[in-house]
């Protein structure tokens, strides 16, 4: 439903009285920014505030007008009301309200839940329509998730952290609040499943999302590695290993190239290259002093202007004045009016998609249109209308115990490679979708044959690598030479019957092979068609090249990740931490054009610009102040103490996260009573280093597992530090099916977990044109024409 005053970019493809109702019942990140993708998207967002309000109205850095910047980004565009959980009154207030939505958005711990009467089969029973996402620390059913959803504890105890920060330091978080982003991405794809299955069975569920969990999902490169090789990989850091960050004029640029582009980085640099790989170490002082001379684009487009991948660290200051998002219109201006706006546009863009940027709502502003939903004449959605048939699922992909996966009858051909691309495809194989692999046999997806460590080279050169084998679990796949007529045709006559398209190229690929959205639109417009690329599909950075550690650095987020008063951090080649948000938020988004009915839509998926999405808080600071945010290591305005600490044994560590003054004064009574009982939360903020010093002296005395289980009984929020292979031994990510299989077959499952439907293993991933004469010749796939 749209105010008035609200800016909304593009046609609706839906009317108000089709725009989802959606409560929710927050107190951290992961849940409210679930909640602003769907407030943006044009849907009627109710937030239920305790009374006085939600803490992020009130926690600082605030603007002009004592509101969070956390707040007025991740609340923008919602209403309010309040509701006091803890009174019969506001209960059944709640209720109300629930009994007319079609989501609920939730990050409330098991405890809290059972007292208020939302636990998942209290949901189930009380509304059989609703869907509900539930978004926690550790699980619906986990005491952690009693604590809130922290970032930090997520990517330690989901092994991400470990993965980054330099090797002899201290492991790093990601900046900003990364594993709550991707988290409330996993949501929006589980909500969205959920929904549309809803629409088959007539059934609403419970979503169930676990920070850790997609921590875990996200680091799924060290699981095969650990598991192939027998033993963890840990973090490179940023001034050792193939790629580094080095120092330039005005800054810091990431030099990125594969093996065979080291001459040509060296000719750049103006000196001739060492006569083979191992003397590559001296090769870099050189890289290092030609950098130092230069402004740090200018080092980035001279690189790229010779096709090679490397990106300068932007800190947000940089980004505003970046010709590419100023192009897209990426930030957003003041109102007329003077209210604050978003202060970013949508993650992603499509002409027919709304994107809402408005203000955070006024305590308690919505309580009279939510009354109205109680009085409301529509349709309960615990009787909702059927839109399409339910189609039999495809053979050898039946869901078990014979219910229907959300995704069924729908047809994707897959055109994407390596990551970002293929692992979104991969996510709607895994719920139902018949997923067509398309690749050219000179050219396949080079994943096919990435190598791993601990694993031999291919005798043959058919073997298919692990890397690989988890982008495409679960797909078909075909051979289709697009730079010949024959190709391009067979490939309209797929897209004629199928539902989605799914391409990561570099922009400018696929119009030049006839698989462009404006050539596949005129063979059938119904298509949604995703592009993943690096920077968009227009501006004048469009065709830039890239890896994942690329866009850390261009996207901002290097920058404010990364030690206290040092450089900037990204999340290395080992994790390349965007591609793997792009798939979640891709996969989503997918999903969400599938159930809400919008068709004939090119969706243009930045990943540089998603990563920046997810620092929309600081942005706000930054545009409001002017204050540049600098890496901060583990600290964050959340809480303190915020980080982790060495224990006793050789890398061992344990992270804290305390968000209340109960848990400080739980910890100085565990650790220093005599320094720290009493002190105020001021004093604390104040004396952060010495808390650190304080609480490290207790830690590294005692091993971890001590640690952890001190601080737990204390009642303190708290996560060991696990590499790939503790990770591993831990019985949730398999009972969660995180991971999935042992040795050859090891491969990653699932970010999220339904109630009403348990997805099936997935096949193995096809051989090169494995299912080339079934696919050709199946005329529900190509129109039931003769093949050539």
């Amino acid at each position: 439903m749209t105010r008035p005053d609200e800016e909304l970019d593009g046609d609706r493809r839906h009317g108000p009285d089709t725009a989802l109702r959606v409560v929710e019942l927050s107190s951290g990140v992961a849940a409210k920014v679930c909640g602003r993708l769907l407030a943006g998207l044009g849907h009627d967002v109710i937030l239920c505030e305790p009374p006085g309000g939600d803490a992020l109205r009130t926690q600082g850095p605030l603007d002009e007008h004592g509101v969070g910047f956390a707040f007025s980004s991740l609340d923008a565009d919602k209403r309010s009301v309040v509701v006091d959980l803890d009174t019969t009154d506001g209960r059944t207030a709640l209720g109300h309200l629930l009994d007319r939505a079609d989501l609920l958005l939730t990050d409330l711990g098991p405890a809290r839940a059972r007292a208020v009467g939302l636990t998942a089969p209290e949901i189930r029973g009380a509304w059989p329509g609703l869907v509900a996402v539930s978004i926690t620390a550790a699980g619906l059913d986990d005491p952690r998730s009693d604590h809130p959803g922290d970032s930090l504890l997520a990517e330690c105890y989901g092994g991400l952290a470990s993965m980054i920060g330099e090797p002899d330091r201290p492991p790093l978080s990601l900046g900003g609040e990364q594993a709550a982003h991707a988290a409330a991405f996993a949501g929006f794809l589980g909500g969205m499943l959920a929904l549309r299955r809803r629409a088959h069975v007539a059934q609403g569920d419970v979503v169930d999302v676990a920070l850790c969990d997609v921590a875990a999902y996200i680091d799924w490169k060290s699981d095969i590695e650990t598991t192939v090789a027998g033993t963890a990989p840990t973090r490179t850091g940023a001034t050792a290993g193939q790629w580094r960050i080095v120092r330039a004029a005005d800054g810091w640029v990431g030099i990125i190239f594969q093996p065979e582009q080291w001459d040509l980085l060296i000719e750049l640099a103006g000196e001739s290259a060492p006569a083979s790989a191992p003397d590559q170490e001296q090769g870099w002082p050189v890289i290092e002093r030609w950098a130092a001379r230069l402004p740090k684009r200018t080092v980035y487009e001279r690189a790229q202007a010779l096709g090679l991948a490397v990106g300068f660290s932007a800190d947000l200051g940089d980004l505003h004045g970046d010709r590419q998002y100023g192009s897209r219109s990426f930030f957003r201006g003041p109102r007329q009016d003077g209210r604050t706006v978003a202060p970013v546009g949508p993650p992603a863009r499509a002409e027919g998609l709304p994107w809402r940027s408005g203000p955070p709502p006024a305590l308690g502003d919505g309580g009279l249109a939510a009354q109205a939903w109680k009085h409301a004449g529509r349709q309960p959605p615990s009787t909702p209308t059927v839109h399409t048939p339910v189609p039999a699922p495809r053979e050898g992909s039946s869901p078990r115990n014979g219910s229907v996966a959300p995704l069924a009858g729908v047809t994707v051909l897959d055109l994407g490679t390596i990551t970002a691309g293929a692992a979104t495809g991969r996510l709607l194989a895994d719920y139902g979708a018949t997923v067509i692999k398309v690749e050219s046999a000179s050219h396949p997806d080079p994943f096919r044959q990435w190598p791993v460590a601990g694993q031999p080279p291919s005798a043959n050169g058919r073997d298919i690598s692990p890397m690989f084998e988890s982008n495409n679990a679960g797909k078909l796949a075909v051979v289709l030479e697009l730079k010949t007529e024959a190709g391009r045709e067979m490939l309209h006559r797929l897209a004629a019957r199928a539902d989605v398209v799914i391409e990561n190229f570099t922009v400018g690929v696929t119009k030049r092979l006839g698989a462009d959205f404006e050539t596949l639109r005129a063979v059938n417009p119904r298509l949604v068609y995703l592009s993943l690329s690096s920077q968009g599909q227009n501006g004048p950075e469009a065709g830039r090249r890239s890896y994942g550690s690329t866009l850390d650095l261009l996207s901002g987020l290097a920058s404010v990740t990364g030690y206290l008063g040092g450089g900037p951090m990204w999340s290395s080649a080992e994790v390349n931490y965007p591609d793997q948000a792009a798939s979640l938020f891709g996969a989503g988004l997918v999903a969400y054009c599938l159930e809400r009915g919008v068709r004939d839509v090119h969706l243009d998926l930045s990943q540089r610009e998603l990563i920046s999405w997810t620092l929309a808080d600081r942005i706000a600071e930054h545009t409001a102040t002017g204050a540049l945010p600098v890496p901060t290591g583990n600290r964050r305005p959340s809480g303190t103490p915020h980080d982790v600490y060495p224990c006793a044994g050789d890398g061992q560590w344990v992270a804290v996260a305390c968000r209340r003054q109960a848990e400080r004064d739980a910890l100085a009574g565990l650790v220093a009573p005599e320094e720290l009982t009493g002190r105020s939360e001021e004093w604390w903020w104040e004396h952060e280093a010495l808390v650190d010093e304080l609480i490290g002296v207790w830690t590294r005395v005692r091993p971890r597992a001590e640690c952890a289980r001190a601080l737990t009984e204390a009642g303190v929020a708290n996560a060991p530090v696990l590499s790939a292979a503790e990770r591993g031994r831990e019985p949730r990510f398999r009972e969660r099916r995180v991971f999935l299989g042992d040795g050859d077959s090891r491969r990653k499952g699932f970010p999220l977990t339904m109630r009403g439907y348990v997805p099936p293993d997935p096949a193995p991933a096809p051989a090169l044109g494995q299912d080339q004469e079934a696919v050709l010749a199946d005329p529900s796939l190509t129109g039931g024409k003769e093949t050539p």
